[in-house]
């Protein structure tokens, strides 16, 4: 690492840190043991800081830190198993406070990554940003063709900001782990590199492009629904053009209403899009918030920017589904063994405890009507739990209660009288009896042969290794065993015994022989010139009882 950027990662740790001392949170800088140099000479809370909430602080603290804690806190939004309801609360209201970058360096950028004058990639391009956030901010422009477009492009050096701070970040979460019990408990650098990984997603083009395109595929399918086209002779990394589309923002029913629109209409279509894209497609948007939406003129949908997104294969749909039969059947069971197969049940949960919350939640929702269950508060219920019971959720099942979350406030503000259940339910009956169809079944049983197949086929192969391995004398086997001490100690005495008992039943053998051959000879022997049958009777005697007596001991008879 250059003196340079060592020196610029030393001026981010003391920005940090005088960030953490402002806002009320100087014991976390003292905990996580930030060297005094860092923190020489910083102002401390004030009066009127102390008097915010927690949340509130954590709000400042992120947004004077910049576009790479502003991304962080906004995607640890979507944490609801992990984070407390208060702190999402201000996590959701983060704005992206950057000012716009200059239209030059905009030009710049364009122009090294398609590698053409700006001017010959577009008959007109406007000055003036449509909007600025903080990784990169969109333009209009026009192409050759006359066709309006929107031109996204990021913000210059951003990269190289982001991944210093994201360094910083991963060292502090493994300086708490090290340091504090509860950093450790909520495996908080797990937790960073898991936002870390999302942050440098949204920070590559190219996967939004993919991303809008599968949608698109996915969208043909559903009428009324609209997805904006890529242009990809167009785009890069750092620069994504796509289709410019008109419309009023889901947030403006007024205007919605004003133009025609039945705002239940729009709330049912809404509803239908997001349902469709978690249960029957697997993909669906990860932040649908009204502004991401467009109401165009036809009363289609547009939805717009691709850089959350959220994937469900197969055995998480299957998991996803056995959690929503066994809440609706009200089977504690059947929910608690959803929960271990989507997530991550740690080995010291308190199992009867967890039990009784599922019970209670079970006993909350019992025998209600689906119109009167509120999806959010379900899905806010199901975190709760996790979170008491610090139980890891896979990300992409706590991104889709987020976009469930936004998805019933959304139709919540355009008709406080619509149920999403009723557009979910059709949904589900249709795709439980596609989950039956012989088509569907046929397909699962060849993929499933296939595979059993190819496995079969590698068994012969995997033998011959196994003997090769078995003839060199290079098998090892390892085992362990939990208690290994107490183990052998018992296993020694069973050897024992069990030795002790073949010498008794061979002095046994021996002393009938000699009785034996004795009566059948007629004559005297050495031996019985002393009362050998009686000793021998006797030592037998006393292994025989003294062998009774431990069995009967041990308590194992």
């Amino acid at each position: 690492m250059s003196v340079g950027s060592k020196l610029r990662r030393l001026k981010r740790y003391r920005e940090i840190g005088l960030a953490l001392l402002r806002n009320g949170f100087g014991y976390i800088a003292k905990d996580l043991g930030l060297p005094d140099i860092i923190l020489a000479r910083g102002d401390g809370d004030t009066h009127e800081m102390r008097r915010r909430s927690v949340g509130e602080r954590l709000r400042s603290f992120l947004e004077e830190l910049g576009p790479t804690f502003v991304k962080l806190g906004q995607l640890a939004s979507t944490r609801a198993d992990l984070i407390p309801a208060s702190l999402i609360g201000e996590l959701e209201r983060l704005q992206d406070q950057v000012p716009p970058f200059a239209y030059e360096d905009a030009v710049m950028i364009i122009e090294q990554e398609l590698g053409a004058p700006i001017g010959v990639l577009y008959a007109s391009f406007q000055e003036t940003p449509l909007a600025s956030a903080s990784i990169g901010q969109v333009y209009q422009a026009v192409l050759n063709d006359g066709t309006a477009v929107a031109v996204k492009v990021q913000r210059p050096r951003i990269i190289k900001q982001i991944e210093t701070d994201l360094d910083i970040l991963i060292e502090l979460a493994r300086m708490a782990e090290h340091r504090l019990e509860w950093a450790r408990q909520y495996q908080i650098r797990e937790m960073v590199e898991e936002l870390a990984k999302a942050i440098r997603t949204e920070l590559d083009y190219e996967k939004e492009a993919r991303n809008a395109e599968r949608f698109a595929s996915y969208a043909s399918k559903y009428s009324g629904l609209r997805i904006p086209a890529v242009y990809g002779e167009l785009s890069s990394k750092r620069v994504l053009t796509m289709e410019f589309l008109e419309g009023i923002k889901l947030s403006s029913k007024d205007s919605l209403q004003e133009a025609g629109h039945r705002v239940r209409t729009i709330a049912e279509k809404y509803a239908e899009a997001i349902l469709h894209q978690v249960l029957s497609d697997g993909l669906f948007h990860g932040d649908p918030h009204p502004g991401n939406v467009l109401v165009m003129a036809n009363g289609d949908l547009a939805f717009l920017d691709f850089g959350m997104v959220g994937k469900l294969g197969p055995e998480r749909k299957r998991q996803f589904g056995a959690l929503v039969i066994a809440l609706r059947n009200q089977s504690t069971n059947g929910v608690i063994r959803a929960i271990s197969a989507m997530g991550f049940i740690p080995d010291q949960v308190d199992r009867e405890l967890l039990r009784t919350d599922v019970d209670e939640l079970r006993d909350k929702y019992y025998k209600v009507p689906l119109s009167q269950v509120s999806l959010g508060e379900s899905v806010n219920d199901l975190f709760t739990l996790a979170r008491r019971h610090q139980i890891r959720l896979p990300s992409e099942l706590t991104l889709l209660g987020k976009t469930f979350l936004t998805m019933e406030g959304v139709v919540t503000m355009l008709d406080p009288e619509f149920s999403v259940f009723d557009v979910a339910e059709p949904i589900g009956r249709q795709l439980f009896l596609e989950r039956f169809n012989i088509r569907v079944l046929a397909s699962e049983w060849v993929e499933e042969i296939s595979e059993f197949a190819a496995i079969a086929s590698d068994v012969p192969s995997g033998a011959r290794k196994l003997l090769a391995a078995l003839r060199r004398g290079r098998f090892g086997l390892e085992i362990t065993v939990p208690e290994l001490g107490e183990f052998l100690r018992k296993m020694d005495q069973i050897s024992n015994r069990l030795s002790l008992s073949i010498v008794l039943l061979s002095f046994s053998i021996i002393m009938v022989g000699l009785i034996i051959g004795s009566s059948l000879r007629h004559q005297d022997n050495v031996l019985w010139n002393i009362p050998a049958i009686e000793i021998g009777f006797g030592v037998a005697s006393l292994l025989f009882v003294w062998i009774i007596y431990a069995i009967f001991r041990s308590g194992r008879f």
